[in-house]
């Protein structure tokens, strides 16, 4: 690795996970100041990583979208070999991905360990029981002997991201004597998901008792779910859903005392922001999945005998989310404000 000039960094697919990816990056940067680093990843998830100082290019990679189909990964191929890698890690175990690098003649191809893929240069046992998907990526690099010490989540946003923010506040008289909390509520799958009459009972208690101000923040799928909550509180609140890029996002939570959150992408901005907050955890496991090398937050999960972590998708009575009540969060709540 010393000699290596031009690193590839292969992401993962969905919004958490390439949060997660970022002690990897930092990590890297900071053992070869002086290489050229760059990373793919799917389109929905540049806005993550395009204003990271540590890498050099951001490439948009989408098996199901913008790359799929022959002539397209036939240009991406050329586009990677054009580049010259020395080296790719793959942060998604993948044989179709390790093919394209192995094919753009990138020679040192390090990955998660897998029988059905041979094209690694360098298999790496990262899976461990109860381990966090942080510590999965790192290992990655100590098999390369990297030093992966002073590890930690990041994001960043510029100040244009803020000055949207700020406009934001201003139109809708939102002060900084004011005290915000914001709410997410929505998540990529619907099993981790709160019960909209409890976001609103929730809402209505820290708007009576503290006077605070309420913005939801999310997707534009999201923005259904904002509307049936508001329909059922009695106060009103703001909502930024669909109206915000991501680095906005996480603009709008440094300008926030408190973020409330099911397991969810925008948990993890707030976590690599070091903001205070508490995390609803239903069917995942918060040592997998959950807040990393965070200490100003609380974790709700309630003990209902299932086996955590779930990922049946069919599942008829979410009652690990269900055992979660109003007044368990204000509880918290309490505590903190």
């Amino acid at each position: 690795m010393k000699k290596q000039k031009k690193i590839l960094i292969w992401e993962v697919n969905w919004l958490g996970d390439v949060i997660f990816s970022t002690p990897f990056i930092s990590v890297m940067r900071r053992n070869y100041p002086d290489a050229y680093i760059a990373c793919a990843v799917v389109p929905r998830c540049r806005g993550i990583l395009e204003a990271n100082p540590n890498i050099d290019e951001v490439n948009s990679y989408d098996e199901k979208g913008i790359s799929k189909g022959f002539f397209a990964k036939l240009f991406f191929i050329l586009k990677l070999k054009k580049r010259g890698f020395d080296t790719v890690f793959l942060l998604k175990d993948s044989l179709s991905r390790t093919i394209i690098a192995w094919l753009a003649g990138i020679k040192t191809r390090v990955g998660h360990d897998s029988k059905r893929n041979h094209f690694l240069t360098h298999p790496t046992k990262t899976h461990i029981s109860n381990q966090h998907r942080v510590e999965d990526s790192l290992a990655l690099e100590r098999k390369m002997g990297i030093d992966t010490a002073n590890k930690g989540l990041e994001f960043y946003y510029t100040e244009k991201d803020s000055a949207v923010i700020d406009d934001f506040f201003v139109i809708n008289k939102i002060t900084n004597n004011d005290k915000v909390i914001a709410i997410n509520p929505g998540g990529n799958w619907t099993n981790k998901r709160w019960d909209p009459a409890n976001w609103a009972k929730l809402c209505d208690m820290l708007i009576e008792k503290y006077g605070v101000k309420i913005i939801f923040s999310g997707a534009p799928k999201d923005v259904d779910l904002y509307l049936i909550i508001q329909d059922m509180m009695k106060n009103n609140a703001y909502s930024f859903c669909g109206k915000t890029t991501i680095r906005q996002v996480g603009a709008l939570f440094n300008r926030c005392d408190l973020i409330i959150s099911a397991d969810s992408g925008p948990l993890h901005i707030a976590c690599a922001l070091q903001k205070k907050i508490i995390a609803l955890f239903g069917p995942t496991d918060p040592k997998i999945t959950g807040l990393y090398d965070h200490r100003e937050n609380i974790v709700i999960q309630k003990d209902v005998k299932c086996n955590i972590p779930c990922y049946k998708n069919n599942c008829i009575n979410f009652r690990c989310m269900k055992a979660i009540s109003a007044e368990d969060v204000m509880a918290e709540v309490n505590k903190l404000l």
